[in-house]
């Protein structure tokens, strides 16, 4: 009988071993309902680890993107600009507000979205008169994009900036905190994120009356008055202050997850990038990535390997293994939407999806599991020449 091997994942939570205390604070004091002690403390110290000064807890990174649309008053017939090589999450609060998504390719040095495609899309929108009402960045993988380049671009048109940073926590750029750039900035605490409350987000800005508003919608828009009143239309996107407690212990160790995450990267650099074949998603200089996944490319007629033999391979070993972010462009949901790549004849994005992979990046990850994942692919690449 063939035992099965123990299943390694992408990147699963990992718990510090201090939640059981806040947890234990929220029951003893019988804050259990959404909102209490821990949802205030969790946005004030969160806000003090970005440095910035605005920060309201939600249900979900995507609610977090939701509010910032709304409180930009992006409305049906608005057009939003957007990173193409994404989690669908970062446009569809675009559709929620029926507004239009414009996809935007990606750039080789970030693989985040190309201000050269960005350009090429405002002086066109500029030209017809529908320049986007906002412009939403997505940090892919932890690597902040070229924030300088973009918001100049976006700067001269007078386009706010949504920082989608729900992968990025804990990285820089510049020696400034990923997802504090834009007017907004959202971060994601969903379970395969660097730091986790389960489920959850964080929206922040520096506009202290934008989060306000924020945390008024967020709490279905329930005006001040005794009986239950409502205006205009609200959402139920406040955190609980059981899932906030969670946050803040993660918070603590958010620095630990970050170095150990960079270490699993190195490891695979140092054991794999003396294959021919095989190459790193960059770090841009001046920036430090969380590198929350280590993502790589192959070229096939080096490697000898497909991305498809290598991904069957890793799942025969229970390995957990991804293909990048297949581009929004590209997705059913989103087919006949406007997009610009990044030259005429290149597409970045396509290219990426077409090569790229995501190796198990765990911060709770072994050594002695992450050398399974290097011996699978090695063992993988060395077998088919062979054969």
């Amino acid at each position: 009988m063939t035992s099965i091997k123990k299943r390694i994942y992408l990147s699963s939570p990992h718990m510090s071993g201090q939640e059981q205390e806040y947890i234990a604070q929220a029951f003893q004091t019988n804050w259990i309902a959404p909102l209490g002690p821990h949802v205030d403390n969790f946005e004030n110290e969160f806000a003090a680890y970005v440095g910035i000064q605005n920060a309201a807890a939600v249900s979900s990174g995507t609610a977090a993107i939701h509010l910032a649309l709304r409180l930009l008053d992006i409305k049906t017939g608005d057009f939003v600009f957007c990173s193409s090589l994404t989690f669908v999450a970062s446009a569809n609060p675009i559709i929620y507000q029926g507004a239009q998504p414009v996809f935007i390719d990606s750039e080789p040095e970030t693989w985040n979205m190309s201000p050269v495609a960005l350009e090429r899309a405002l002086k066109d929108a500029d030209r017809i008169g529908k320049l986007p009402k906002a412009v939403i960045v997505v940090n892919l993988y932890g690597q902040s994009a070229k924030m300088d380049e973009i918001l100049t671009l976006c700067d001269h048109y007078r386009i706010p900036v949504i920082e989608d940073a729900a992968e990025s926590l804990g990285s820089t750029y510049k020696g400034r905190a990923s997802g504090t750039f834009g007017k907004f900035g959202i971060y994601s605490f969903n379970g395969n994120k660097i730091i986790t409350t389960s489920s959850g987000g964080m929206l922040v800005s520096n506009v202290a009356d934008a989060i306000t508003k924020g945390r008024f919608l967020a709490t279905q828009a329930r005006d001040a008055a005794a009986h239950y009143q409502h205006s205009e239309l609200g959402y139920n996107y406040r955190m609980s202050n059981v899932l906030a407690g969670i946050g803040r212990a993660q918070l603590k160790v958010l620095d630990e997850r970050v170095n150990a995450r960079r270490a699993i990267f190195d490891r695979y650099r140092q054991c794999l990038s003396d294959i021919s074949g095989i190459q790193f998603m960059p770090e841009l200089e001046n920036t430090r990535s969380n590198r929350w996944l280590t993502a790589i490319t192959i070229d096939e007629s080096q490697l000898g390997v497909t991305i498809e033999q290598l991904l069957e391979a890793l799942t025969e070993e229970n390995i957990e293994a991804r293909p990048v972010w297949k581009p929004l462009h590209l997705q059913p949901l989103y087919e006949g939407t406007s997009y610009y790549s990044h030259s005429e004849n290149v597409s970045v994005s396509e290219r990426l999806f077409r090569t790229g992979m995501c190796l198990p990046s765990g911060s709770n990850m072994t050594e002695e599991d992450q050398m399974r994942v290097i011996d699978c692919i090695k063992s993988s690449i060395l077998n088919k020449l062979i054969t």
